[in-house]
Order: C-alpha cells, then sequence, then structure tokens
C-alpha cells in the first residue's frame, strides 16, 4: 500500500529550472530519509541528493551541488527537488527513494521504497 509518485517533470530550455515532487502515502516518512536519483537509458541509477529525517540536514552528488535543493514538508509527507541552471546532462528520469534511516547516503542499500520516476528534458 506504500505508494511514491513524482509529478512536475517535463520538458526546459539549459539553464531554466524545474521543481519535482514526490508525494507519499501509506507509510509515514516524517522520521525517515527521503532521496532523489536519477538514470537515463543504459546507464545506472544515479544518487542526486538526499535529506534527512527533520530537512535539517542535506546531501548532494558533486554534478549538482550548488543547483539543485532538496527539500521536504513532513506535514504533507512530501519531498520536493528544486533544479536551477539546469543543463542537457540533467536530462533523466528521476526517482524518489524513501529512507529505512533517519539519514540518508548515496546508496540504494540506504533506500526501500521508490517511485515510478518523472522524466526530465533539458534542450539545448
Amino acid at each position: 500500500q506504500v505508494q511514491l509518485v513524482e509529478s512536475g517533470g517535463g520538458l526546459v530550455q539549459a539553464g531554466g529550472s524545474l521543481r519535482v515532487s514526490c508525494a507519499a502515502s501509506g507509510r509515514t516518512f516524517s522520521r525517515y530519509a527521503m532521496g532523489w536519483f536519477r538514470q537515463t537509458p543504459g546507464k545506472e541509477r544515479e544518487f542526486v541528493a538526499a535529506i534527512s529525517w527533520s530537512g535539517d540536514n542535506t546531501y548532494y552528488a558533486d554534478s549538482v551541488k550548488g543547483r539543485f535543493t532538496i527539500s521536504r514538508d513532513n506535514a504533507k509527507n512530501t519531498v520536493y527537488l528544486r533544479m536551477n541552471s539546469l543543463k542537457p546532462e540533467d536530462t533523466a528520469v528521476y526517482y524518489c527513494a524513501g529512507g529505512l534511516f533517519g539519514w540518508g547516503t548515496p546508496t540504494r542499500e540506504a533506500y526501500g521504497y521508490w517511485g515510478q520516476g518523472t522524466q526530465v528534458t533539458v534542450s539545448s
């Protein structure tokens, strides 16, 4: 019954901004870390960002640091990823991940719940 649903993906020009959202249901994630991963066909799923249970601590992949911001609203059981200064290489399917622990790590093993993904395409 646990479900994570991403939304907000789409087509954006290089240099533009986009915010994707992940709404969780069936389980409260307020005590657990949340994360974002992305994947391009033929490539491994790549860690993007993570946020601790309280929202006070965040961690980013070097490729997106300074451009992306992860945040959460525990009252809404929702996590967000705001993407600024988008580049064509950011094009991917973005997946929301629900953590198994209170502190997020950049590995798949730390997450036990996954959304279906939302497509983000950045044109040049």
